[in-house]
């Protein structure tokens, strides 16, 4: 009799040419993540040959339910780590049946900023640090905490070793080791500064592939943390008090920013996004009042202050890029809630597109 595990990891290439596309595409939230499965003729590697489907969107928050066929668009394809072989995640984003962008598709105008001469001439390249909290199920409190208490405070559990410092390790290295498989641009991870906090770091990805790949990537680790029976939490501030928030530090670069002269190109850019604090503030994640506080390596939300080296700025230039002349800056004020799409769009819109009114 085979086992529930033998037949999960079924080898199909061996029976079948036919192969499973996954399609993932982002609920009625904006931050829960939904997919269904089908079965395709045979491997496929161009999302532009994979077929539309639809979805009842009543059942997710985007659609009534008299008019609920909501319409999924192929837009990104990545290796599945889960079912293997010739097997795909297929990102989507949501149009209505007449081909308009439901609400919630904030693909759909992020692409068209990405595709605009101006912004496709500078290649813009981004790192996002997404920040996340492992939760313990059902008691929602984070993993390797006691139960209704506290563990000592912060400072020994950044960038840690040890069973009484580092919780969730099995379920980080899974997912690194998965995104890496997927083809991801997955960089680098880290234990945070709050026990049961981490980081995974993707990039640099060349414009609207940086989103896709964080929003593959959450994916990945929501069903990882559903095997392992933990809650992935992107909450900013998911402890209040003197702990840490999570947070989607934004690192971004031109090709004039990386090229001799840079830096005064990155002093413009700043100065620009100074101007409008306030609009990408509004756009960079739900609950980011309680993050930013002035505390804990963060900026006030009401304050854009910029510095080499800085954690406690909106904005923070690296020692190395001020030394060069050129290079990227970070933008430290998205949340590790916010819409990768939205964010790394407005950037670039600010930076490369919008004029200040003089």
């Amino acid at each position: 009799m085979s086992l529930l595990s033998d037949l999960i990891n079924l080898d199909l290439s061996d029976t079948t040419d036919k192969v499973i596309a996954e399609y993932i595409w982002i609920g009625g939230s904006g931050l829960d993540i939904r997919s269904k499965a089908r079965t395709l003729p045979g491997p496929v590697s161009d999302p532009s040959k994979l077929p539309k489907w639809n979805y009842d969107g009543s059942s997710t928050g985007q659609a009534p339910g008299e008019d609920s066929e909501v319409i999924l668009y192929p837009q990104a394809i990545f290796k599945d780590p889960f079912r293997r072989g010739n097997n795909i995640l297929v990102i989507c984003d949501a149009y209505t049946p007449a081909g308009e962008p439901i609400p919630t598709n904030k693909r759909c105008a992020a692409a068209k900023i990405f595709s605009h001469p101006d912004v496709v001439a500078e290649v813009p390249w981004y790192g996002i640090e997404q920040e996340y909290t492992l939760l313990q199920k059902d008691v929602n409190w984070p993993l390797g905490w006691p139960l209704g208490g506290f563990p000592g405070p912060q400072g020994p559990y950044y960038c840690s070793a040890g069973a009484d410092k580092a919780f969730g390790r099995d379920i980080v290295d899974s997912h690194y080791k998965a995104c890496l498989y997927a083809g991801i641009n997955i960089s680098g991870i880290n234990g945070e500064v709050m026990p049961g906090q981490w980081e995974f770091q993707v990039g640099p990805s060349v414009g609207i592939s940086a989103a896709d790949e964080i929003w593959a990537a959450r994916y990945i680790l929501e069903r990882i943390t559903e095997i392992a029976g933990v809650v992935l939490s992107f909450d900013p501030k998911p402890i209040p008090g003197d702990w840490n928030g999570a947070g989607a530090h934004t690192n971004y670069s031109t090709k004039t920013m990386r090229n001799e002269g840079g830096y005064s190109v990155i002093k413009k850019a700043i100065e620009k996004l100074g101007l409008r604090h306030k609009e990408h503030i509004a756009a960079y994640g739900e609950g980011n009042e309680r993050r930013l506080t002035g505390r804990h390596e963060t900026a006030n939300i009401n304050t854009f202050k910029w510095g080499v080296a800085n954690r406690g700025a909106s904005i923070r230039v690296g020692r190395d890029t001020e030394k060069e002349g050129k290079g990227y800056f970070e933008d430290r004020r998205p949340a590790s809630n916010m819409d990768p799409y939205v964010v790394t769009s407005m950037i670039a819109e600010t930076t490369l597109l919008w004029k200040p009114v003089s």
